[in-house]
């Protein structure tokens, strides 16, 4: 079976949304930049995420397989989603608009909450959504 196993990503979610939260806390630009590094890795391939490793290396072993797999591309997609919002957040902390950093970093954090929490992954609805757009086209 290829795929993902789809509690790496909502795993990945979950990190992310405590990383966000801890920006909104603070305004850390730095820590921003940090997510956006994170977010980077895992828009080439899911799996390179640095929350994904720790989801393989450390969680995954001690749960049970998956009994079912998802593809990568809306997974892959959704990265790249959020690393456009948080690259914002980062040039807005960074740059000293916090207003804007703050926006976006609480933008990321609602998707990220809204599939750690119930699994609702947001930028694979648009994949999704994308892919049945150009079907129909």
């Amino acid at each position: 079976m290829t795929g993902l196993d789809p509690r790496g990503p909502r795993f990945v979610a979950a990190v992310t949304a405590v990383v966000l939260v801890v920006v909104l806390v603070t305004g850390s630009g730095w820590l921003t930049l940090a997510q956006t590094a994170a977010f980077a890795l895992g828009s080439v391939d899911p799996g390179w995420n640095p929350y994904a490793l720790v989801y393989r290396w450390l969680v995954r072993p001690r749960l049970r397989p998956p009994t079912e797999k998802e593809s990568p591309e809306p997974v892959r997609f959704a990265q790249r989603v959020g690393l456009a919002f948080l690259a914002v957040a980062t040039v807005g902390y960074l740059g000293g608009l916090t207003g804007l950093g703050a926006t976006f970093a609480g933008l990321g954090l609602a998707a990220a909450f809204l599939n750690a929490a119930f699994g609702l992954c947001l930028g694979c609805e648009v994949y999704v959504a994308l892919q049945r757009t150009r079907r129909t086209s």
